[in-house]
C-alpha cells in the first residue's frame, strides 16, 4: 500500500473518531455535568499525552508571556468551552443535528479568519460559508414532534463550534509555533486546571452519575483525543494540507451514521439537506485551499 493511501486511511479513521465524540458527548450528558466531564476527560488523557511526549523526545515548550496568555485563552475556549457546550447542547438536541452543526467547523474557522483577521476570501470560500450557513439553517428551522430537537440545544452546539474556531484563530496569533504534540499536551493540562473550579461547583450534581457516562468519558479521553491525534498527524505527514482538509467532511457523516446505528435516531429530510450542504461546503473549502 502506498504512503498516500495509508495517509488517507489514517485521516478517515481520525475523522470517524471525531464524529464519534458527538455520540460520546450525548451519552456523557445523560449522567455527568459538563465541566466535571471535561475535567475528567483531561485528567485521563493528560498522562498518555505526556508519555507520548517522552517516547517521541518532544521538548516542553517555553512560551513568552504573550503566547502563554494566548494558550490559556485557547484552552479555555477550544478545550473546556467546546467540551462543556457540546455536552450541554446534546442534552437538548439530537446527536444527528449536532453532527451536522459540528461539521461546519472548517468553514466557521475560515469565516472567523475573514471577519477578525481580515483575510481576503477567495470566491470558493464565500461559497463554502454560504453553504454551511444553509446547512445550519436547515437544521435550525426544522419542525419535529417531541423534544429531541431544540433551538437552544442547537445554539449551544454552534457556540461550541465558535469556541473551536476561536482556538484555531488564536493559534495563528502565536509568535512562536509549538509542535502539535506539545501543544495538545499543554491544552489538555491547562484545560484540566481551568475546568476544575466549575467542576467542583457541580459536585451536588454528581449523585446521578451513570456507568455509561463514565465509560463514555474514558472513551472520549483515550480514543478520539489520544488515538485521533496520532491518526490525524500520521495521515498529515503523508498527504498535503489541502488534501487533509477534505477529510474533515467525514466527521459529520460519521456522527449522523453513528447516531442512527448506536442511538437509534431517525434522520429527517432537513438533516439530509443540512448534511449535504455542509459536505459540499467543506469540499468547496478544500478545493479553495488546493
Amino acid at each position: 500500500m502506498s504512503q498516500k493511501l495509508v495517509g488517507y486511511a489514517c485521516l478517515t479513521s481520525a475523522m470517524i473518531l471525531v464524529g464519534s465524540t458527538v455520540i460520546a458527548s450525548k451519552i456523557i450528558g445523560g449522567g455527568l455535568p459538563p465541566f466535571a466531564a471535561a475535567a475528567l476527560r483531561f485528567a485521563i488523557a493528560l498522562p498518555f499525552l505526556v508519555a507520548l511526549m517522552h517516547i517521541s523526545g518532544t521538548a516542553w515548550p517555553r512560551p513568552s508571556l504573550r503566547d502563554g496568555l494566548l494558550l490559556l485563552v485557547q484552552s479555555a475556549a477550544g478545550s473546556v468551552g467546546y467540551t462543556a457546550l457540546l455536552i450541554s447542547g446534546l442534552r437538548l438536541t439530537s446527536a444527528a443535528d449536532a453532527g451536522v452543526i459540528v461539521g461546519t467547523l472548517p468553514v466557521v474557522s475560515a469565516m472567523i479568519s475573514v471577519l477578525i483577521l481580515g483575510e481576503r476570501p477567495r470566491p470558493m470560500v464565500l461559497v463554502a460559508i454560504g453553504l454551511a450557513a444553509a446547512g445550519v439553517f436547515a437544521i435550525a428551522v426544522q419542525s419535529r414532534d417531541g423534544a429531541a430537537s431544540s433551538l437552544l440545544g442547537n445554539s449551544l452546539i454552534f457556540a461550541a463550534v465558535l469556541c473551536e474556531g476561536l482556538f484555531i484563530l488564536l493559534n495563528k496569533r502565536l509568535k512562536v509555533p509549538i509542535p502539535p504534540l506539545a501543544q495538545s499536551t499543554l491544552m489538555t493540562g491547562i484545560g484540566l486546571i481551568v475546568a476544575l473550579l466549575p467542576a467542583l461547583l457541580e459536585i451536588p450534581s454528581l449523585a446521578d452519575v451513570t456507568t455509561s457516562s463514565l465509560a463514555a468519558v474514558v472513551y472520549y479521553a483515550l480514543v478520539p483525543t489520544v488515538g485521533g491525534y496520532l491518526l490525524w498527524y500520521g495521515g498529515l505527514a503523508r498527504v498535503s494540507g489541502a488534501e487533509a482538509s477534505l477529510f474533515t467532511a467525514v466527521a459529520p457523516v460519521s456522527a449522523v451514521l453513528l447516531a442512527v446505528i448506536l442511538l437509534g435516531e431517525a434522520v429527517s429530510a432537513s438533516q439530509m439537506i443540512g448534511i449535504a450542504c455542509v459536505l459540499i461546503a467543506v469540499a468547496s473549502l478544500g478545493l479553495a485551499r488546493k
